[in-house]
């Protein structure tokens, strides 16, 4: 008998090679810390309930809020509601959400009061006898990083944090992951102490989008690519994460963290570890985490930092049609904050395959477009035929990962344009995830969510990578902040004089998205 043949005890719609049922939950409950938060109201609600919708959680499933607030469980259920109306993917269903809202339920208290938490220990015991949790539970920290060490304490202290046998307890904490490495470190230490290494989730929502994964089977699943991913072929890589927004009202959170803490140290390094890997032994969590830290442990820092980063703050100008404050008159700014919006940094990767290839990573607000991107800039071929008018308008090859928001891919090649002259052209060929495939790509939240209560860590960065992305970060901020002050940029522009500087120098310019 074969080893896919059907026995007595085997079900062959659960056989993990079966793509004909999705990964669905078993049973859980989430406990959400911040309810009343942006981040909960805009994606974590909506996710949840677009994941119920999609039939991907258990029908006891029951999510729990905890806030400073003098609600009952039906006044929760509003805000979700209202929420999920609101920022819902997929289209409203009063069945779902019944189903959905039988399991709601809330817990006022504050992150001090220990009978609040006594409570919501009382309140997980009763939804795994009522609603058949089966005491697994996920606490999704979606609140600041200073009262990490505090929650954790208070469901260590309540018993919540450990998990009876056959049971498991894990933690979700949304970045920034610390402000700095010694920061990161005391707060892994706090973390750690508490729950399990493989029970703690760190969520970056940049790794559950499609296009990001995608990236892993562009490289390793084509023969096509994987040849001439190196530094004999490769001229440089350029990684752009570019914001139209300002700071809106997040003026006194965004003070002091800027652009490179907020953006560069996870979101960007993350994708330029995935960009440079080596090919894992297997897509499970610890080779896909091994391959990604060996990348961010051979990331090397040029030694005339002036040179090789750049820094900028948006001043009053046109987004669009609309006419914007600077980032110093924005409402609640300090005046004279010297907090970056726009970060540019030049680092290379210290390994046989990407020796003498730079990366140029920019992040920034108030620019020209929304884009996230990943551009793999090719070498210009070594003998052309050609006379220089004959390839004026011809550029360098290019493969582009665009990440958001017209999710696909795009290759740039010179082609000959029709006539009886020789001349050549870029020209490009775009794969885009609308066009090819008759599914919508979920939200990056909805499977970061679904992996946390599937207890598949593979997209979720671990401590030592964290710390390793830290390591490359803290020298440019200690140098920024002993050298002067971020130079500004008119609001709806590409940022700053200085990255485009840093770009010539190289004889390089930035791709315009």
């Amino acid at each position: 008998m074969s080893p896919t043949a059907v026995t007595a005890d085997h079900n062959p719609l659960r056989d993990v090679r079966d793509k004909r049922l999705p990964n669905i939950a078993g049973p859980c409950a989430l406990v959400l810390f911040g309810v009343t938060g942006d981040l909960s109201r805009k994606k974590v609600m909506p996710a949840i309930y677009d994941l119920a919708n999609r039939g991907l959680l258990p029908p006891g499933f029951s999510l729990v809020g905890f806030a400073r607030r003098d609600w009952a469980d039906q006044d929760f259920g509003q805000i979700v509601h209202d929420a999920v109306k609101e920022h819902a993917r997929t289209p409203f269903r009063e069945s779902t959400w019944k189903a959905l809202a039988e399991g709601i339920r809330f817990v006022p208290g504050t992150f001090d009061d220990e009978e609040a938490f006594d409570l919501l220990a009382e309140t997980v015991q009763q939804l795994e006898r009522d609603r058949g949790t089966g005491g697994n539970t996920a606490f999704y920290l979606s609140i600041p990083p200073g009262f990490f060490g505090q929650v954790c304490q208070q469901l260590e202290r309540s018993g919540l944090a450990e998990a009876e046998p056959g049971q498991w307890r894990r933690v979700v904490i949304e970045k920034p992951f610390g402000h700095d490495l010694e920061s990161a470190r005391e707060l892994n230490d706090i973390v750690e102490g508490v729950f399990a290494p493989d029970s703690v989730f760190r969520i970056d929502h940049y790794l559950g989008k499609e296009t990001v994964q995608n990236l892993l089977a562009l490289r390793f699943a084509n023969e096509l690519f994987e040849p001439v991913w190196n530094s004999h072929h490769i001229d440089h890589v350029q990684i752009t994460m570019a914001e139209d927004i300002g700071v809106a009202g997040r003026a006194s959170y965004y003070d002091g963290i800027g652009a490179a803490r907020d953006v560069i140290q996870n979101h960007l390094l993350q994708l330029l570890a995935l960009t440079a890997m080596e090919e894992p032994t297997a897509f499970t969590a610890q080779h896909l985490r091994a391959e990604k830290e060996k990348v961010l442990a051979s990331v090397r820092l040029p030694d005339d930092l002036g040179a090789s980063t750049a820094r900028g703050q948006y001043a009053e100008g046109w987004q669009g049609s609309e006419k914007v404050v600077g980032f110093l008159d924005e409402e609640g700014m300090k005046p004279g904050s010297t907090t970056e919006t726009y970060a540019a940094m030049k680092v290379e990767v210290d390994t046989r395959r990407w020796a003498g290839v730079p990366f140029y990573l920019r992040t920034g607000k108030r620019l020209g477009k929304r884009v996230t991107e990943i551009a793999v800039v090719f070498k210009r071929a070594p003998h052309l035929p050609f006379n220089d008018t004959e390839t004026e308008e011809l550029g360098q090859n290019a493969i582009v990962i665009r990440v958001q928001p017209d999710e696909g891919i795009t290759l740039r090649f010179g082609s000959k344009v029709p006539g009886a002259q020789m001349e050549v052209r870029d020209v490009t060929m775009d794969f885009t995830y609308g066009n090819s495939f008759t599914e919508k790509s979920p939200e990056a939240y909805e499977r970061l969510i679904l992996d946390v209560l599937l207890g598949a860590p593979s997209m979720f960065p671990r401590n030592e990578e964290v710390e390793l992305s830290w390591g490359i970060l803290d020298p440019v901020e200690e140098y920024w902040a002993a050298n002067g002050r971020p130079e500004p940029y008119p609001s709806g522009t590409w940022g700053p004089a200085s990255a485009d500087e840093m770009m010539a120098r190289d004889g390089r310019e930035w791709r315009m998205p």
